[in-house]
This record gives structure tokens, C-alpha cells and sequence, in this order.
């Protein structure tokens, strides 16, 4: 049985074929989505945005599906497709420009020092790393890799209520570690 397919009017006639790659995308944009999502973040300053332009990218990774030879290669050719896409938006993009007496300028937003966010992540990684392995394991898994609760559980072999609560006391170390003292 056949999917029904959205076509053109100069594809219409086109054979429909009697397999669609659609799940193994579908797979690939569940697994992968976030992490796409994060990169179409960093090139845009808009959420909404991003989804546009993570959805853009995608729908030129599906249309060439079938001739992506190394499946393994999906997320350059994602990511080359964003930054694509975002060039070519930002090269039509029109500027208005407005007359006005004054310029208007940012509010100052004090910058924290790259040294002392540097010093923070160090001190971060040090309180992680005294975590019991599987506790690291599964706050690793949670908040470097932004997985979610259950598909940590799945990538761990355990049940979801194990990740929560692993978390959970993992978190609670994690609060009372002296060196992270200053950051409260």
C-alpha cells in the first residue's frame, strides 16, 4: 500500500514509488531534531526563526534523501543546508532605514568575563566528575546531551523513574559541592 504523496503539477504524472524513505527520516529528525534546533539557534536571533529555519533545511535534506549516499554524513548535510538557507535569507533580507534626531542606543548589559565563566565551567565539570558513575552518566546524558528522561532510561537500560530520581540526587550533590558555593 502506498502513501499518498503531495505533488506538483509537473510531477503529478510522475509514478508514485512503492516505498518511501519517510520512516528512516522520520527516525533521523526524531533522534537528531534537537540538536539541529540548537544550531539553528546559533545562526538566528529568533526562536520562531529557527524553527523556520531548521524546517527549510529539513525539507531540502528530504527532497534529497535518495541521493544522499553516506547516511552517516546527515548532520553536515543539515547543517550545511541551514547555513544555506540562513545565508541566502539574510542576502534578501531589505533594510529600512529610518531618519531620527538620536541614535538609539542598547541598554548596557554588563558582560560577565570569559575568564570567570571559564572558572566556572571548570568548577562545574570538577563537582560533575565526583558524581558516582552512574549518576554522571545519566546528568551527562540529561543536560550535555539534552537527552530526554526516557530517552536517557533507554540509552541506560533503566526505568524512567530510576533516571528521575538518580537525577534528582545528583542535583542535590551538585547543590551542596563547596566549589560551586559562589555560583549561588
Amino acid at each position: 500500500m502506498t502513501t499518498p504523496v503531495c505533488t506538483s503539477a509537473s510531477t503529478a504524472a510522475a509514478p508514485v514509488p512503492s516505498y518511501t524513505p519517510y520512516a528512516s527520516f522520520s527516525s533521523y529528525v526524531q533522534a537528531r531534531g534537537p540538536v539541529l534546533l540548537r544550531t539553528a539557534r546559533s545562526l538566528t536571533s529568533n526562536t520562531s526563526d529557527a524553527e523556520d529555519l531548521l524546517q527549510t533545511a529539513l525539507t531540502k535534506t528530504y527532497v534529497a534523501w535518495e541521493r544522499i549516499e553516506d547516511h552517516r554524513a546527515l548532520d553536515g548535510y543539515v547543517r550545511r543546508a541551514l547555513l544555506n538557507t540562513r545565508t541566502s535569507q539574510w542576502r534578501k533580507r531589505k533594510v529600512d532605514e529610518f531618519v531620527c534626531d538620536e541614535l538609539p542606543e542598547p541598554a548596557t548589559v554588563p558582560s560577565t568575563d570569559p575568564a570567570e565563566q571559564q572558572v566556572l565551567h571548570d568548577a562545574m565539570w570538577r563537582a560533575v566528575m565526583k558524581l558516582p558513575d552512574r549518576q554522571r552518566a545519566m546528568v551527562v546524558l540529561r543536560y550535555y546531551e539534552d537527552l530526554s528522561e526516557a530517552q536517557t532510561a533507554e540509552v541506560l537500560g533503566v526505568s524512567i523513574g530510576t533516571v528521575k530520581s538518580a537525577v534528582s540526587r545528583a542535583l542535590g550533590k551538585l547543590r551542596e559541592d563547596p566549589e560551586l558555593s559562589p555560583v549561588r
